[in-house]
Order: structure tokens, then sequence, then C-alpha cells
């Protein structure tokens, strides 16, 4: 495996699913936002266990385990932000969340979590 090659896989993918995040969010498609949002900070994560391990990183998609296989030392804010982002991939997903996840994806409230999620994504950028 080359490391450069598989960590800029990853940075890319994350760059194309956090422009897919703000054109979601655009359209008023709030659930699939967040998604996308998920998506980044998990790719994001996925290139940092790469560098971080020389290792391809896990197909997985708990962000918190991403976090700690990067070996990066978030504080308790940031590991609940993860845990609550987490629940982003499933609850847009699967239709028995989705009807209760959507009623809560306001504008605002997909604002809100759309600037927590790029606020989080630039503090993974500066690890590298």
């Amino acid at each position: 495996m080359q490391s450069k090659k598989v960590t800029a896989y990853w940075l890319n993918s994350a760059k194309d699913d956090w422009k897919v995040a703000k054109h979601l969010f655009e359209k008023k498609d709030y659930t699939y936002a967040l998604f996308f949002g998920h998506l980044y900070i998990e790719k994001l994560l996925k290139a940092l266990v790469v560098k971080m391990t020389g290792v391809q990183a896990p197909p997985i998609h708990n962000l918190r385990v991403l976090c700690e296989q990067a070996k990066l030392v978030a504080s308790d804010d940031q590991t609940e932000f993860l845990i609550e982002i987490q629940e982003y991939n499933l609850r847009a997903r699967y239709p028995d969340f989705k009807l209760s996840f959507k009623k809560r994806c306001t504008r605002g409230f997909t604002l809100k979590q759309l600037d927590r999620i790029g606020e989080f994504g630039e503090w993974l950028k500066k690890q590298f």
C-alpha cells in the first residue's frame, strides 16, 4: 500500500462529500446534508488512520473508533460530538429513524450542525 496515495484518496473523497453536503443544504435536503457531513468527517479520519499507521483504514463508520485508531487525543466535547454526528449515518439511511430525524432537521438545526462539522473538519486537517 502506498500511504500517500491512499491518504490523498481519502482527503479528496472527503472534500467531495463536504461539497455535496453544502449543495444538499442549499437544496433543503437537510437529513442527507448531515449524512454527507458525517461522511466528510469519516473520510478525514480514515486519511489520518492511514497517515498515522501506514495501513488501510478499516471499513467501519464508527467515528470514535476511527479517531482512536488515528491516535488522536480528542477532548470530551469532541468525543461527544463524534458520537452525536455518528447518528447521522444511521438516521438518514434507515426508514424507521428517518421520519423523526427528518422532523428534527430544520434549516437552523442543520446549519448549526454543519458549522460544527466544518469546524471539526478544520481541526482534523490541522492534524496532518
